[in-house]
């Protein structure tokens, strides 16, 4: 039996993601997978690439041939290289930073809310200058006035 490590195809139109899976090569591109070793979403930035790499390793030096596309993905990661006794890649994997932890910035929200915490001082700094163009406004349009009298009488 010949074993192919290749991607199954998921996700919408338009919006491919794949699994890096090992399975017979006889069956469909989507078909049934004897072991499921990876993930790769190319439209994310950057693509997210996640392999198991023991279980490549494995299949590897069991005779699995990697397909063109999965070929690529493991150089990346630098498994191919390991398995072929080749250094590691130049480049290391980009990887996404760290999502903000929505619920410490929700407490903390919560807390200036009911005044427990300090409020941002950025907070007081903008009510300042609302009051300042409030006071200006007035003596803005006072001389607006002047001027438009003055204008009419010459």
């Amino acid at each position: 039996m010949a074993v192919k490590i290749r991607l199954l195809r998921m996700g919408k139109i338009r919006n491919p993601q794949y699994r890096i899976v090992i399975a017979d090569s006889r069956t469909k591109r989507d078909g049934r997978a004897i072991e499921f070793v990876g993930l790769y979403h190319p439209k994310e930035e950057p693509s997210r690439i996640e392999v198991n790499s023991e279980r490549v390793q494995h299949w590897l030096s069991v005779g699995a041939q990697p397909s063109e596309a999965v070929r690529a993905i493991l150089s990346k990661t630098g498994d191919w290289q390991q398995f072929k006794g080749l250094p590691a890649p130049a480049e290391p994997l980009k990887v996404r930073a760290a999502a903000p932890d929505r619920r410490a910035a929700y407490e903390a929200e919560a807390q200036a809310a009911a005044g427990v915490a300090d409020t941002p001082k950025a907070a007081k700094k903008t009510a300042e200058p609302k009051k300042k163009a409030e006071a200006e406004a007035p003596a803005a349009q006072a001389e607006e006035q002047s001027g438009a009298g003055a204008g009419a009488e010459a």
